[in-house]
């Protein structure tokens, strides 16, 4: 046969490829647009009334800025009619969360990326909100009322917060769902996202948001849910929408929470018994390994089930050294856990963040995960891990000998007593105890033993139920979980943990300038110190002035709403602090544009400067800096 006949096959198949090609996409584009018409028509078209509610209680949140015994810039702001919106500005009564901007990826504390997590998966915090009547939703307005744009994703989920038998299996749904966006404007709007049906009523909705290409903290006053009491009846056209009708984001976006459980995709059974494998089997393993340590979690589990070669690449332990399974909170489950046994036996990071919870993992599943897969951990990631006990952190503390980090933010169902467990890993490095109920004898044992600490969070550990904060009886039995002197723990802190680089004691209510003045002595390597909110605080006593003396290597600095900072501690930070980059004096009334100007030419590395609020510190002031420092964000907060 002549040598150019299979290369005209070659040509008429590659053209006919094409040709279908086309004709499939022309195709796909039209119903593409009829399933766009159909969405739209059975919104404004019910077969029954709508209900229109707003929240009627807020059950979980991952940060918020405001204090755990107020209502004042709390998640609970959440809960019920507006209470600021159609006005715009910075409002105590709005929710707010605890981080905004790049600025906390740049400070001392922050933890470096897990590789092999999601593009389309950008979530920083969330929140749950429970509504009265399940309904089936036809859309989800939330009223953001200050630098709006940081919701983005929006969940249903198929569980009943009300209802006393707990359904077999829980389901979450994306309704809406987009990449970090700009909005230029800070004032107020009603967004109003163009959302998907689903097949089960919902009176549970999450909201999850980004906030890193914000300028100041998104703040968002009330959720609305519209919705049916029956299932809507659409076009019989939807049933021409198949497969086809996804492009590769839609289909990325509806994995992340919608996949088939971890364990049906590392299913032995299924793999083919395909061996020819073509000259792939001449490439050296490092090389096969190095290829397909670019592919995230559920492409890898993909890819084990094509031929037996890649099966072993797909399973080799060395592939998940890093696990990142916090994207896939939404299925992740026991069964899950079990498949992935075996191929993480030298697993050293490990994100179970967001995971676990509406009985999705229970306590035995984590401890037999731990105890086969723990002995190599070197970072665990649980925040927000509500199913965790005494038991776990017992566990943790008995199969991971070489554990340096350890993140326990927001599990604030832990009980107070679990936390003596933490004081047997003496190799911690980083420990995040953020919104837990840890309390003083058992924080002060963990000083005592962890002597190797490096980063420790103790934000907010005066814990309460915010819905419930004005119940006397409450707060007098909630008083056994709190920190009752923080003078003690700085002291302990300054004598035992001489490594420590970053503290955060945000909104701890009762340390004073002795306790100040233990820490700086002790630990003159901190780069980072967050003493945001800390009321008893007094400029007068000259702790702030002597923060700035003992510790030169401070980059970042939070005085948040301290009313007494004054020009002699902006000072002292101007001629002793050449290395800052963040500082936080929102709230004072003491501090004057000359201080600020000189802190600004001593400072070469500032980048960012709060001064909110600020009463001797007006626009006009803050764009004459602007014009001198352009490298510097100068943020200037005010209400309309």
């Amino acid at each position: 046969m002549s040598p150019v006949f299979p290369m005209l096959t070659v040509l008429t198949m590659f053209y006919y490829i094409c040709l279908r090609r086309r004709a499939r996409t022309a195709t796909r584009g039209e119903m593409m647009n009829s399933r766009r018409t159909i969405e739209s028509n059975s919104r404004t078209l019910p077969i029954n009334s709508e209900v229109v509610q707003y929240a009627k209680e807020v059950l979980d949140f991952s940060s918020h800025y405001g204090s755990e015994n107020s209502m004042s810039y709390t998640m609970w702001n959440l809960a019920g009619i507006p209470n600021v919106y159609p006005s715009s500005g910075d409002f105590t009564q709005a929710a707010v969360f605890r981080t905004y901007g790049t600025w906390w990826n740049q400070c001392p504390s922050a933890s470096l990326p897990f590789r092999r997590t999601p593009q389309n998966f950008q979530s920083q915090d969330y929140v749950e909100l429970a509504f009265e009547e399940p309904v089936y939703p036809t859309a989800v307005h939330v009223l953001e009322t200050y630098h709006p744009g940081a919701v983005i994703r929006i969940l249903a989920c198929s569980a009943n917060p009300y209802s006393p038998n707990p359904p077999p299996e829980v389901r979450w749904e994306i309704l809406w769902s987009e990449k970090p966006t700009k909005v230029n404007a800070p004032q107020a709007r009603q967004f109003k996202p163009c959302i998907k049906q689903i097949n089960f009523p919902s009176n549970l909705i999450r909201l999850e948001v980004n906030s890193t290409l914000l300028d100041y903290y998104t703040e968002l006053d009330a959720v609305v849910l519209h919705g049916v009491k029956d299932r809507p009846v659409l076009s019989l056209k939807t049933s021409l929408i198949d497969m086809n009708d996804l492009d590769e984001e839609d289909y990325e976006e509806k994995d992340v929470c919608g996949m088939d459980t971890l364990s049906k995709q590392f299913n032995s059974a299924a793999i083919r018994e395909w061996t020819n494998n073509g000259y792939f089997d001449k490439l050296p393993y490092e090389l096969i390994q190095l290829i397909l340590s670019h592919l995230t979690l559920p492409d890898l589990c993909r890819l084990a089930q094509t031929c037996k070669l890649l099966y072993q690449h797909c399973c080799d332990p060395l592939q998940y050294t890093h696990l990142n399974l916090q994207p896939y909170w939404a299925k992740l489950n026991d069964t899950s856990l079990e498949y992935l046994q075996s191929r993480c036996t030298l697993v050293q990071w490990l994100n179970l963040s967001w995971t676990g919870n509406w009985g999705f993992i229970s306590v035995s599943g984590f401890g037999r995960f731990l105890k086969i897969c723990g002995s190599e951990l070197v970072r665990l990631e649980l925040a927000c891990g509500h199913f965790l006990n005494e038991t776990c952190l017992e566990v943790i503390s008995e199969t991971c000998p070489n554990l340096q980090e350890l993140n326990l933010s927001s599990c604030d169902k832990l009980p107070p007593q679990a936390f003596n467990h933490i004081a047997k890993l003496c190799g911690l490095k980083r420990l995040v105890l953020y919104r837990t109920k840890v309390e003083q004898t058992a924080l002060l044992s963990i000083l005592n033993f962890c002597s190797e600490l490096q980063h420790l969070s103790l934000g907010s550990c005066v814990m309460a139920t915010g819905q419930h904060f004005f119940n006397i009886r409450l707060q007098q039995e909630m008083a056994a979980y709190e920190i009752e002197d923080y003078d003690v723990i700085a002291s302990m802190i300054g004598a035992k943990c001489k490594k420590l680089r970053t503290l955060d004691l945000w909104r701890c209510k009762n340390i004073t300038e002795n306790g100040i003045a233990e820490l700086a002595s002790g630990c003159q390597l901190l780069e980072e110190l967050d003493l945001g909110w800390c009321p008893t605080l007094q400029s007068s006593t000259g702790c702030f002035a002597n923060l700035a003396r003992k510790l030169p290597n401070l980059q970042k600095l939070f005085l948040t709403a301290n009313r007494s900072v004054c020009d002699t501690d902006i000072e002292e930070l101007a001629n002793n602090c050449s290395h800052l980059r963040q500082l936080d004096i929102l709230g004072t009334r003491m501090v004057s544009p000359a201080s600020l100007r000189k802190l600004l030419e001593s400072c070469k590395n500032l980048s960012l400067l709060d001064v909110s609020f600020c009463s001797q510190i007006d626009n006009r002031v803050v764009l004459e800096l602007n014009a001198s420092f352009p490298n510097v964000f100068i943020k200037k907060s005010f209400t309309q």
